[in-house]
């Protein structure tokens, strides 16, 4: 029991105990306690800054109708800016992207697809869920009147499936509540037997020791004689029911503590107890695009559609921005301030008007490749047959990285599920397949874990955010000099240009990072247009 010794001056810390019961696999078990002690985190920004002062005929030019653009938009025009908008594609959204049936999408490989989903249904294949603490965003919801439904993002009864596992449960569909059980009251039991025997190396008077040892118990279940035995929770071979047959029904019996460990399965019990990763999210009812559409109604008059930036030009006094139209024709407008949420691995491409520092930080960062891929499925048959509703599939299956079930449509007789979602080298690979290729790939993955995929498969439609002409990637991916060097520099306006968007914040890939990064700088505008 090494892990468990204080550091050298003898004293146990909070952080040394946390990080010592993580090391046994059982962070479970202090996830509770860390929230006890106020270690929740929540994004940093809730409402929008307020523009008080008047804008002084001040124009602003805002290039990207995503969920940054159009925040710094809607915020801007209410506060008297007048405010124009160049999108390239034509609708709006960015990333807040749905695909439902109609919808279609052409790569950089030239391979066009059309989705052909049912009525109804859908897969949200940009932004698809919603974190309870991403304050900024539910902002917008409630306040444009979006009705939001549970995502599901954690559930006991999915399945857990690691083909390069050890053991007998290598290859073996597991639940991840018996998972989870399992090693949560072994670890206990291993803990609680050396805190009765004295060797936790701690300042842990008789009492607290006591009150610890009651903890485990409680928390992994264990018998008076502090072992593990199994526990109700984490499900039945005959479920309790009716008169004395089923009766009280028959709990399953605990794995093995060694082949729980030999199978690799454990390390996904991690996957909600992060910052990014909770257990209660949201989504809004019907696709993620809702939130777009009700931005869109706000500021959709400001927009202009299928006009892509071709040149930035800035001088002391404004901001020109050169483009071409839908038509083919050029053209341009021109601004006091442009407000740009252009990715920055598109913008590298354009012809811009800025500081020799200001460029070079734009080349200190990457984008992920990224895909995903929806299935529309003619039966639910992870409802109908093995009781999963909602939640995800973790695997290691080359390729898939996750399967989703969707938190839509319960019991409805067809849905679409997230057949693989992956990113860097793996989706690179798989996004070279042509559309059906990647469907069959997705489908073959998915057979390994429910024997009713293939049968079951009805269409599917897939995309590859690196393979999208104006994203070129899926988020942001600082590294540690990127974020110490090029970061706070792009975060600041290069003379009458300010950046927004996802990579300019610390909640990269997710809405609420491009919402709260266009929060602050309009704020900087605002404060600028007040001092001149």
């Amino acid at each position: 029991m090494s892990e468990f010794n204080a550091s050298a001056g003898g004293v146990l810390t909070r952080r040394r105990f946390f990080e010592s019961l993580a090391a046994v696999g059982g962070m479970s078990l202090v996830l509770s306690g860390m929230e006890a002690l106020g270690y929740g985190m929540a994004s940093a920004s809730e409402l929008p800054p307020t523009l008080t002062g008047g804008a002084k005929n001040t124009k602003v030019i805002v290039l990207g109708a995503g969920l940054a653009g159009m925040t710094a938009a809607y915020e801007l025009s209410k506060a008297g800016y007048q405010v124009q908008i160049l999108e390239a594609r034509d609708f709006a959204g960015g990333r807040c992207q749905t695909a439902r049936k109609g919808f279609k999408h052409t790569d950089l490989l030239g391979n066009t697809q059309v989705c052909e989903f049912d009525d109804g249904h859908y897969i949200n294949h940009g932004a698809w869920r919603i974190p309870y603490h991403h304050r900024s965003t539910l902002h917008y919801t409630k306040q444009f009147g979006v009705p939001l439904e549970s995502f599901v993002n954690d559930n006991d009864a999915s399945y857990v499936y690691f083909e390069k596992g050890a053991g007998p449960l290598a290859g073996k569909p597991v639940r991840k509540g018996e998972i989870a059980a399992d090693v949560r009251g072994y670890t206990a039991e291993l803990v609680a037997k050396a805190a009765s025997q004295g060797q936790l190396d701690a300042p842990l008077s008789g009492v607290d020791r006591e009150k610890f040892i009651a903890y485990l118990v409680n928390e992994g279940r264990l018998t008076k004689d502090l072992a593990y035995k199994g526990t109700e929770g984490r499900g039945f071979s005959i479920h309790p029911g009716a008169g004395v047959n089923p009766g009280p029904g028959k709990e399953l019996p605990p794995l093995a503590f060694k082949d729980v460990l030999d199978s690799s399965a454990w390390r996904v019990l991690s996957s909600v107890t992060g910052y990014e990763q909770q257990r209660t999210m949201l989504q809004p009812i019907g696709g993620m695009d809702q939130i777009a559409k009700a931005f869109e109604k706000q500021v959709g008059p400001m927009i202009r559609y299928s006009t892509v930036v071709e040149k930035i030009r800035q001088s002391a006094t404004g901001v020109t921005v050169s483009f071409k139209g839908a038509d083919g024709k050029t053209g341009e407008v021109t601004a006091d301030y442009c407000v740009c949420t252009i990715p920055l691995s598109v913008l590298k491409q354009i012809d811009l008007d800025a500081s020799a520092p200001f460029k070079a930080a734009m080349e200190g960062v990457a984008y992920a490749p990224v895909n995903k891929i929806g299935l529309q499925m003619k039966t639910r048959f992870w409802e109908d047959k093995h009781h999963i509703y909602g939640g995800h599939i973790y695997n290691d299956i080359p390729g898939i990285g996750s399967i989703s079930l969707p938190s839509y449509g319960w019991q409805g007789q067809k849905g679409v599920l997230l057949g693989y979602y992956n990113f860097g080298g793996e989706a690179a690979r798989i996004s070279a397949k042509k559309p059906a290729d990647r469907a069959a790939f997705a489908v073959a993955g998915g057979q390994k874990i429910f024997p009713e995929y293939a049968e079951n498969f009805d269409n599917a439609f897939s995309f590859s955010w690196h393979l999208a002409e104006h994203n070129l990637g899926g988020w942001a991916e600082w590294g540690e000099d990127g974020r110490k060097n090029a970061y706070p520099v792009l975060c600041e306006p290069d003379g009458r240009l300010y950046l927004a968007g996802e990579h300019l914040s610390y909640l990269g890939g997710w809405q609420a990072g491009a919402i709260e990064s266009a929060w602050q700088q309009i704020a900087k505008i605002h404060a600028r247009v007040q001092q001149a």
